[in-house]
């Protein structure tokens, strides 16, 4: 017991940046959406500078939640596949909990009421770029507000071109020099494929091509295995993954946290990130 208290008096005041495809109270109730958020709202309330991304899906009730765009934060304009696509930014804030929840926001992307499919459940066309326009507008966000995290936390396949964009595309930002990457993992996932152009919109972005070839067939096992390559830790947020991934985990040499359950979440994940993922050297 004594070592949980240890490890969390530590890690007050480190700062920790949780990215998610899902969060509630924003999106529905799942395993990832109220995972991402107990574990943020747990570190918050030890101490921890928590700050939380999503993207700005259009079934989120914006006056309900009571988002509203930051003027300062928006107005960039991110490269997705040689065109320019705007970013705003909005913002809202957990009641109660004093936490601010930051979205990413285009209406190209993310205007329609819907998050990943169509009504036929068809997977957007344009998924991949999505995947990579909230990558980088996390990213530019983050530098914008000139805040360096301690631990990045990636939540969901939405999510999972981050670790890869922060390897490559941001390699020399000084910003997430020190960063550490952990990516949870859930069986989440979509059949098929995402478009066939993915590997060349992120070569298009300077990734080398040993870490864009995983993309040429652009599927879930594939974007997850992208992130746990490029992760310095990884979570098993869902108690069954693809034999696929389960494999991929045991052959690569990172960090590994096993399921937990929902009583023991902050106190593991909070003990991982201090003894496991903080404490690895570069």
């Amino acid at each position: 017991m004594h070592s949980h208290i240890k490890s969390l008096v530590l890690m007050k005041d480190k700062r920790i940046l949780f990215v998610s495809s899902e969060v509630t109270p924003y999106l529905p109730e799942t395993e990832l959406s109220s995972t991402a958020f107990n574990v943020a709202k747990q570190a918050h309330s030890r101490g921890v500078q928590t700050r939380i991304f999503m993207p700005r899906f259009g079934v989120i009730n914006e006056r309900r939640h009571q988002l509203h765009e930051v003027i300062r934060l928006s107005g960039m304009n991110l490269i997705i596949n040689d065109m320019d696509m705007p970013l705003i930014i909005k913002v809202a804030s957990i009641p109660k909990e004093r936490m601010q929840v930051y979205f990413i926001d285009n209406d190209e992307y993310f205007k329609r009421k819907a998050t990943y499919s169509n009504e036929d459940d068809k997977l957007f066309e344009d998924n991949d770029e999505r995947m990579i326009f909230f990558a980088k507008g996390v990213v530019e966000t983050v530098k914008k507000l000139n805040w360096s995290p301690d631990i990045i936390h990636v939540h969901g396949w939405m999510a999972s071109l981050l670790p890869l964009y922060l390897r490559e595309y941001y390699a020399e930002e000084p910003l997430f020099s020190e960063s550490k990457i952990v990516t949870s993992l859930y069986n989440n996932g979509f059949d098929g494929e995402l478009d066939n152009e993915l590997a060349n919109k992120v070569r298009f972005d300077k990734v080398s091509d040993q870490e864009a070839t995983v993309f040429e067939s652009p599927n879930h096992a594939n974007i997850l295995k992208s992130a746990i390559r490029n992760s310095d830790a990884v979570v098993k947020g869902s108690a069954i993954l693809p034999d696929e991934i389960e494999d991929f985990i045991a052959k690569s040499d990172t960090q590994v946290l096993e399921f937990q359950s929902e009583e023991n979440l902050t106190e593991a994940y909070l003990e991982f990130y201090k003894e496991n993922v903080l404490e690895l050297s570069e």
